[in-house]
């Protein structure tokens, strides 16, 4: 029987999204954003494994846009996909991946100073323990506990802030506050969140000092709403299949359908991958997502780093290829886009890139996000219950 690898490039756009005048960074509408497009123009990108299974392509058919370098004969399937749900986020990208658009608009916090009602903050400092928090306004990670740091270590007090997607975020420092102190927190304030409709509460970790920098730590924890209908991962184990996830995919999906959960940074992850590669029952889906291109190099506009770490991906996964069985299938894809050349720090309205290793070289046209979750399905032989159709 064979096997399922669905991956995800947190962030990986390749732009053309039909409804991208209607998302903002700041004051700029995301119409032309397209993060692959700008990092290939911008510094140059070799990634040999992902041109040959049809990025280049994907990329020409999404937006239009041509990059001789990533335009090769495709020894794989290729498409462009479309999200249908409202938010640029990673829920919505990777729930609708798995078969299930979002039915609602997610709460986002106004762009104030601060940003958060009275009663909210009023709840984090009595679970807290606090006399009050930092931050409260729309900032990005890695800038706020630079702001921040030094008074949170003064003072105790958690650093709370959001951004344009629908998130409560709070940052503290391992070792003066506490990394159980923290995650109990947020675990503590998802529900009052989730019942606002804010999709997801993160728990973010940070060491470091006011001398040397602060740098955030990998074991972030996020508290997401559960998918309101039973995802490709529900409909698997209901088959009697098992799940793998490697990444965040355990959070993002609050462990539905989850047999196994391995994490930690993008470069343990793809051992994990590999790992699984030759270790994966067959009938099996194995779902991982890389997250390192959205919060290292996109909401960072880092443009020369999200190149290198695009070239890091690609040799992992001409490495993953040998390991793979006849009849494996491997879909390559993203949840939204976050192109390091544009304006702001959050994420851009985009489509993304389908690449399939499997089911030989051919075209699969613009498709829908949940037409990915009724084809892994579809080669796994277990019938999918959301609106996607597969390309098999």
């Amino acid at each position: 029987m064979s096997r399922a690898f669905l991956v995800v490039m947190d962030s990986v756009g390749i732009g053309g999204a039909p409804d991208a005048g209607a998302y903002f960074n700041g004051a700029v509408p995301d119409t032309g954003a397209n993060t692959v497009g700008h990092v290939a123009r911008t510094v140059g990108l070799r990634v040999p494994t992902l041109t040959a299974m049809g990025l280049g392509h994907a990329l020409r058919l999404a937006s239009g846009m041509e990059v001789p370098a990533l335009l090769a004969p495709a020894t794989g399937a290729w498409g462009a996909a479309t999200e249908l749900s409202r938010g640029k986020d990673t829920p919505s990208g990777h729930w609708e991946l798995a078969g299930v658009p979002v039915p609602w608009d997610w709460t986002v916090f106004p762009r104030t100073d601060p940003c958060f009602p009275p009663d909210l903050v009023a709840e984090v400092c009595r679970l807290a323990g606090t006399e009050g928090i930092l931050g409260n306004r729309h900032a990005s990670g890695t800038n706020i506990i630079e702001e921040e740091g030094a008074a949170h270590l003064r003072t105790g007090w958690p650093i709370c802030y959001t951004s344009v997607d629908s998130v409560f975020q709070i940052a503290a420092h391992e070792e003066v506050f506490g990394l159980d102190r923290l995650i109990a927190l947020c675990e503590g304030l998802a529900p009052t969140l989730h019942a606002m409709k804010v999709g997801r509460v993160i728990a973010r970790p940070f060491v470091g000092s006011p001398e040397e920098g602060f740098r955030r730590t990998p074991r972030r924890r996020d508290f997401a709403i559960p998918p309101p209908a039973p995802t490709l991962c529900d409909w698997l184990h209901e088959a009697g299949r098992r799940v793998h996830a490697v990444g965040k995919i355990g959070d993002i999906f609050s462990m539905r359908g989850i047999d196994t959960l391995s994490k930690g940074p993008d470069r343990d992850l793809m051992g994990h991958l590999h790992r699984l590669a030759t270790e994966a029952e067959d009938g099996s889906l194995v779902f991982a997502n890389f997250v390192e291109f959205d919060s290292d190099y996109g909401h960072r506009r880092d443009p020369a780093g999200y190149a290198r770490h695009l070239e890091w991906f690609d040799a992992g996964i001409g490495a993953l290829l040998p390991l793979l069985r006849a009849g494996d299938l491997l879909l390559v894809t993203a949840d939204h886009g976050n192109d390091p050349t544009w304006a702001g720090t959050d994420h851009t309205r985009e489509r993304v890139p389908v690449l399939a290793w499997g089911i030989g070289p051919r075209e699969l046209g613009l498709m829908a996000f949940a037409d990915v979750a009724a084809t892994v399905a579809a080669h796994l032989g277990v019938p999918p219950r959301g609106p996607g159709r597969s390309r098999l």
